[in-house]
């Protein structure tokens, strides 16, 4: 075991959001008060990924590319988009596009490279178990967090300190339920390592769970390559919804809609919620739905049935039997019972939000609630916490409850993570002068009670 290392700032996981976080502490150290901020990051994989099992042919992102992790934070920042392009040798041909939308792999690729130039301060393969407040020496209250990190084996034991922990664990992938995810049975995360594991011959059923944008992709992934299968596509609504990415709408996710959100009342926040989660639950960009409707039509005018959209259809149970998968399904306004049978069933079904209460251990009994027992945050995205814990706990995901649509989204990384990064270091120098304050009052202290005693 190593001895305790002390840190400004621990992150636990390091996908887009703590790596927004890392440069923009990066950026902070080398301009501006802050500088010497310590840091550290733990993630559990073994490398670098975001949604790899997604990065689907043709497959785009659906924000624009000046939303990356640096631009609305830093303009100038040397980890932009732009400046990843350039590197690359292909500014001028990504302009020619005249597209605002890189595609999936172009933006992975983007993340890889931008993580690749602050390594230095990441362990991976490394899984925090759990975090324990310590008592600080002069005002014997918990102003530091104890953080026991295990390598992917589960075998060595690090112990690190922090004044801060920025917990940014990611989604957690949701199953139908009562269902496990095997060799037959794959959740949309982890879509392409199951597939390619598989012979293509051997999938000639195939059916896709899901009304949304991940759903349509790999519906309409599947049809493209497999030609000897059906694909049949399970939406529990009459057919898939087109994402708003109207400009009035794309205002949900400016920085100072967070602020609207945050601030509104809760009608304002239902509102919020009513009016514009069609911006990104459960819908699905215009163009694949288009192609999706183009296939399904060029079939029928072939006389081809390959391409079916069971709508208004939810999945009511699912039996394996060997390589045999049987889907019961119930379908129709009057909710008939049919059932079909498949070589793979996909569930894109979404992901539960992050929630870190076992990771938080006995810390969460300083962490306060609102009425619906949810974390209650300050604007910062720190938890409020009990006054005697002195230390920062903040939350990159988890919070929609109230900073909104964007609180988890990339739309909004780069300000979120600068906006931590401000916080940490304001409340440090608060943190220290107080330190001074009490250590001044006792020398003072101490220096009274030798006098009294000459």
């Amino acid at each position: 075991m190593r001895e305790n290392e002390i840190y400004d700032v621990v992150g636990i996981g390091y996908g887009p959001s703590n790596l927004a976080l890392d440069i923009a502490l990066r950026e902070r150290e080398l301009g501006g008060p802050g500088n010497g901020i310590t840091s550290h990051f733990f993630e559990r994989q073994q490398r670098f990924g975001w949604h790899r099992n997604m990065l689907l042919p043709s497959a785009t992102m659906q924000i624009s590319f000046l939303k990356d992790l640096v631009t609305f934070r830093n303009p100038a920042s040397d980890y932009s988009f732009v400046s990843f392009l350039h590197e690359s040798g292909r500014l001028a041909q990504f302009v020619n596009n005249k597209d605002f939308f890189p595609t999936r792999l172009e933006f992975h690729q983007y993340l890889e490279w931008a993580q690749a130039r602050v390594a230095g301060r990441v362990s991976y393969g490394s899984k925090v178990t759990s975090i324990q407040p310590v008592p600080d020496d002069v005002t014997g209250l918990p102003e530091r967090l104890r953080l026991t990190v295990l390598d992917g084996a589960g075998e060595a034991e690090r112990m690190v300190e922090a004044r801060n922990v920025v917990i940014s664990t990611g989604l957690v992938p949701r199953m139908l339920a009562g269902l496990k995810s095997d060799d037959r049975v794959w959740h949309s995360s982890e879509f392409l390592y199951k597939f390619h594991r598989m012979d293509p011959k051997s999938l000639r059923r195939v059916a896709v769970v899901g009304a949304g944008q991940s759903a349509a992709e790999i519906t309409r992934f599947l049809y493209d390559q497999l030609p000897q299968a059906e694909v049949s596509a399970i939406i529990p609504s009459y057919g898939y919804s087109v994402a708003d990415d109207t400009p009035f709408a794309n205002q949900i996710f400016a920085p100072r809609a967070v602020d609207e959100y945050y601030f509104g009342s809760e009608q304002t926040r239902e509102a919020f919620w009513r009016y514009h989660s069609n911006t990104n639950y459960s819908v699905v960009d215009d163009d694949v739905i288009r192609d999706l409707y183009r296939r399904h039509y060029d079939d029928e005018v072939r006389g081809v049935e390959r391409l079916h959209f069971l709508n208004l259809t939810r999945v009511d149970a699912v039996q394996r039997s060997g390589s045999e998968t049987r889907v019961s399904l119930r379908a129709g306004p009057a909710g008939e019972r049919r059932e079909i049978e498949v070589d793979a069933l996909v569930c894109a079904t979404g992901y539960h939000t992050m929630e870190p209460t076992n990771l938080l251990g006995e810390l969460d009994l300083y962490c306060l609630r609102d009425d619906a027992g949810r974390f209650r945050m300050e604007r910062d995205y720190r938890i409020v916490t009990a006054p005697e814990l002195r230390c920062g706990i903040y939350l990159q995901g988890g919070t929609e409850h109230t900073h909104g649509l964007s609180s988890s989204l990339l739309s909004n990384i780069a300000v979120r993570s600068g906006e931590i990064v401000d916080s940490i270091v304001a409340r440090g120098l608060a943190h220290d002068a107080e330190r001074a304050m009490l250590a001044e009052a006792a020398v003072a202290s101490s220096g009274q009670a030798a006098g009294g005693f000459e």
